[in-house]
């Protein structure tokens, strides 16, 4: 059991939109013999998509829009990959496919450098003390300064660094990448579909100018020497501890400086580690399995109509047909099919380790932080929503198909892409989100695939917030209901939710009833 979970590597590519996860997920695929052949993403001549982007209007914008997982073996280990999105509208996807990994890798563009969303993601990565490899992309174009990147890296995402790789030159006049890690050159050869040649070269040798000319083999030298003057030897104790970021220079798109990466990764990236419950710490090592879903995805296969609930083995080994119980209904299931993901291909499986993620048909039973044990009450934790900002009415915009809306709505909602709220006053649904590119993925997904028509109405809210009486207030809360009752909503749990249309509004109910509490997560 021991060498089946130190041979698992679970990592989340987290960074701002168009730093290039996904074709930087698409080479890893590539070099573990998953895919014969990288789509191109940008590229409308090829009609190939990216592999990790399988839902339709993720093919017309070119963007992610949900967490794909993929899983490939690769010189002895098992890597199971999670391609997220990077949009901040689909941030609450990403913080919660965060709590199921060990490791992550942050993708940076050499030429924009630390972007808005990157912090965000990092600042997630700190609190759970997640360690982070650092993945500098777009290195065949102009960019910044390596030495700057390096700095504003430190600065911004507030870790330590460390490069492995070291580029000489970029843009137009980019030659390649001094491996630092093994100490060997690699030279660049711009090609989308094949591997770039590994040569040992003495840093002190002659053979260096003939590789790269003279004037390049001297910055190379001073560069390098400045980098271990500059930066501290690297340890792999540091780099797990979350203190130190390894730093790596590419281009994903023309397949560069990508199998360092993944060399490096697989051989200092932490195996499985122990995940916090709420009654106890669970050890990977454990006999009894264990684990928790953290993502639902309806509709995999549109001609299915199946919803498939994403479980991140904690513990023991997860064998099919054996009877699991379902924490929070007290049930005992059985599971026939589990399948393991290649995006939106999917294979059935026997067992799986921790570390691995399984995918679970899902009839309606799951809800986003379900607990799955061998009959012990576990409760694992770290699954939060977050309050939304943005608010819209849904209406249904054609009255034959009120049963497919309802459905699809249900489906979505069970999927974590949104809120949805009923006004308790006049019993319409408000649908809340964090970013307006949700909207239009709703509006999409319900036509396309459930053959429903929904129309938005604008309301105008400021916040929703989880209201409870502290012990001995009930009747204030009541009160309160009473006085707000216009404002007084109830999420799919049957929760109270008070939807202020104002911050002075909030303000002012928070001084009111000072023995009520207003919640801005829904964890509590």
């Amino acid at each position: 059991m021991n060498q089946e979970i130190e041979r698992r590597r679970t990592f989340a590519i987290i960074s701002h939109p168009d730093a290039g996860k996904t074709t930087l997920t698409e080479k890893l695929l590539l070099f573990g013999g998953q895919i014969q052949v990288a789509g191109a993403v940008k590229s409308n001549k090829i009609r190939k998509t990216a592999t990790s982007d399988w839902m339709e209007i993720e093919k017309q914008r070119g963007i992610s829009v949900t967490t794909s997982v993929m899983e490939f073996d690769y010189d002895g280990y098992k890597v199971n990959i999670l391609d997220t999105p990077g949009h901040q509208d689909f941030a609450e996807d990403t913080f919660r496919t965060l709590t199921a990994v060990d490791s992550a890798i942050i993708v940076v563009d050499g030429a924009k450098g630390v972007e808005a969303q990157t912090r965000k993601l990092m600042e997630v990565c700190r609190m759970r003390k997640t360690p982070v490899i650092i993945f500098i992309n777009k290195m065949d174009r102009e960019g910044k300064d390596p030495f700057d990147l390096l700095d504003e890296l430190e600065e911004e995402l507030q870790i330590h660094v460390r490069p492995l790789s070291w580029p000489i030159n970029q843009g137009a006049k980019f030659k390649g990448v001094y491996n630092i890690y093994e100490q060997n050159l690699n030279l660049f050869t711009p090609d989308k579909q094949k591997v770039t040649e590994k040569v040992e070269v003495d840093i002190n040798s002659q053979e260096l100018e003939e590789r790269v000319g003279e004037r390049d083999a001297t910055k190379l030298r001073e560069d390098l020497e400045l980098v271990d003057g500059v930066y501290p030897e690297f340890s792999v104790q540091t780099y797990l501890d979350a203190e130190v970021a390894p730093v790596f220079f590419g281009s994903a798109l023309n397949n560069f400086g990508v199998q360092e990466l993944l060399d490096c990764f697989v051989r200092i990236a932490p195996y499985p580690r122990p995940t916090k419950a709420e009654e106890r710490t669970v050890t990977p090592d454990e006999p009894k399995f264990t684990g928790f879903i953290f993502k639902i995805t309806a509709n995999i296969d549109p001609n299915h109509r199946s919803c498939i609930a994403f479980c991140k083995v904690c513990s023991g080994k997860f064998i099919r047909n054996a009877p699991y119980l379902h924490v929070r209904q007290g049930k005992t299931l059985r599971f026939s099919s589990p399948t393991q993901f290649m995006a939106q291909r999917k294979e059935t499986i026997d067992e799986a380790w921790p570390g691995d993620i399984v995918g679970l048909p899902d009839n309606g039973i799951f809800k986003i932080g379900d607990t799955l044990t061998e009959g012990e009450n576990l409760h694992y934790r770290g699954l939060p929503s977050f309050s939304p900002e943005m608010f819209k009415y849904i209406e249904n915009a054609d009255p034959m198909k009120t049963k497919q809306l309802e459905k699809g709505i249900n489906q979505l909602m069970d999927e974590g892409v949104a809120q949805l709220f009923i006004n308790q006053f006049n019993n319409r649904k408000v649908i809340g989100t964090v970013g307006q590119l949700q909207f239009e993925v709703i509006q999409y997904r319900l036509e396309n695939e459930y053959g429903a028509k929904c129309r938005w109405e604008p309301i105008s809210l400021y916040k929703a917030c989880w209201v409870e009486a502290m012990p001995g207030y009930e009747q204030e809360l009541e009160n309160f209901k009473k006085r707000k009752h216009q404002y007084m909503a109830r999420d799919r749990e049957g929760r109270d939710v008070f939807l202020a249309d104002s911050g002075y509004v909030l303000q002012m109910a928070q001084q009111d009833f000072e023995h009520i509490r207003f919640h801005f997560t829904s964890e509590f």
